[in-house]
């Protein structure tokens, strides 16, 4: 069974919530954030990347960093920017981009999900990036950054947000062209059938948000340790969250660029990938692979579409059997000689959100070859989850992002 639970969040009235809330710490660097806040005083990048309001030789896991997030969050709570509601809530959180339409329900996550693994990982996580929001969590005394969770969605919750649906939202703005609409759930009866809805789900999957959840989890068994009297419902037991039913999300291509050849010549490169694809000569036009276990790649101006060769990887795993693991056991690693993408500087990682345009621009600027990819779906998602095992590093890329500020999670 999984757990969603109601909590009194701290939000933004509803003519700031356009002004407060901010897209994740994690999607720009420390110079993109200073000149997102210019000009901007309750950005909520003022309490997720408090680097932006010190010099900037100020180290980012600094003290000072820390202190000054939590400033700026009780800044935005005493100028009344952002108000904690009076009783405990469940919350609708729909985007639309384009003409995609994603629709969740804002609640709290149990820790003990995450730890007993009803809330399902598929990806690893990198200590210095935990430990960085493991220490913001703390100061902060809150959940700042929702985690993103899906779900194999029944008619009886589905039922339940219609209803609200169609009620008027508590605020609706566009940001960053996309429209974000926030319903409350503040009926006892509706968040009684949530709950209950919740406990007939047997898994929760995280989509995104992978470091968050850790550290959420973290602080919880932190504040266990400290508080060992306190009750089984404490704050603390529990995060921030955003579940999403599967059918309303689809998962966007992830493409890499390489820095170079590796010593190859073009030809000797191409004629290495025919040994383990089929490669066809597209032209100048972008190629966009149409389905799985396909590829394009851009060389010397040209687009090349890729097949991989039947025998050259195992379908029956879950894992050996995407196209990321696949590019990378017999293409990334023994052509181009990086055997871990994670830490290679000669590999870089482009969101499909950006386009293949973006994969042309770099190799015409700092990288000299680009792989388009072919999405990994849900179903690969879950299913990898399902089995205990992990995604090769940057095999999933989800838009829209989900907007920090709009909802938050007091610990205490």
């Amino acid at each position: 069974m999984s757990v969603i639970r109601a909590f009194r969040a701290v939000r933004p009235t509803p003519e700031y919530a356009a002004a407060v809330a901010e897209l994740p710490y994690d999607v720009m660097n420390s110079d993109e954030a200073r000149a997102e806040v210019a000009g901007q005083p309750w950005n909520f990048l003022h309490v997720d990347k408090a680097e932006v309001d010190l010099p900037p030789e100020v180290d980012l896991y600094d003290d000072r960093v820390y202190a000054k997030a939590r400033e700026n969050l009780d800044r935005l709570v005493s100028a009344g920017v952002c108000v904690e509601d009076d009783k405990p809530c469940l919350y609708l959180y729909r985007q639309i981009m384009g003409d995609r339409t994603q629709t969740g329900i804002v609640g709290c996550a149990a820790v003990d999900d995450y730890l007993n693994n009803v809330i399902k990982k598929h990806e690893l996580t990198r200590a210095d990036k935990e430990r960085d929001r493991i220490r913001h969590v703390d100061a902060c005394d809150a959940n700042t950054g929702p985690i993103f969770l899906t779900y194999r969605g029944t008619d009886a919750i589905r039922a339940i947000t219609a209803k609200y649906l169609a009620k008027t939202p508590a605020c609706d703005f566009v940001k960053h062209d996309v429209r974000n609409t926030v319903w409350v759930i503040d009926d006892d009866a509706d968040i009684a059938a949530l709950v209950a809805a919740f406990e007939a789900v047997p898994s929760l999957y995280i989509a995104d948000g992978h470091h968050r959840a850790a550290s959420a989890a973290h602080v919880g068994q932190m504040r266990r340790q400290q508080f060992p009297d306190a009750p089984a419902d404490a704050p603390f037991n529990y995060f921030l969250a955003v579940y999403f039913d599967a059918a309303e999300l689809s998962i966007m291509d992830y493409n890499r660029v390489i820095r170079d050849l590796n010593g190859h010549t073009p030809d000797a490169l191409l004629n290495a990938l025919g040994a383990v694809m089929d490669v066809t000569a597209v032209g100048a036009e972008a190629y966009r692979p149409t389905e799985k276990h396909t590829f394009g790649m851009l060389l010397d101006g040209v687009w090349y579409a890729l097949r991989a060769k039947p025998g050259t990887f195992d379908e029956a795993d879950p894992v050996a059997g995407l196209d990321v693991s696949i590019l990378q056991k017999n293409v990334i690693g023994p052509i181009f000689g990086i055997d871990d993408p994670r830490t290679d500087k000669r590999i870089d990682f482009v969101g499909g959100i950006r386009g293949l345009g973006e994969l042309e621009r770099r190799c015409g600027a700092d990288m000299r070859v680009a792989f388009s990819m072919y999405p990994t779906t849900l179903d690969d998602l879950m299913s990898i989850a399902d089995a205990g095992k992990i995604m090769p590093p940057k095999s999933t890329w989800f838009e829209p992002k989900l907007l920090s500020g709009l909802f938050i999670h007091k610990l205490s």
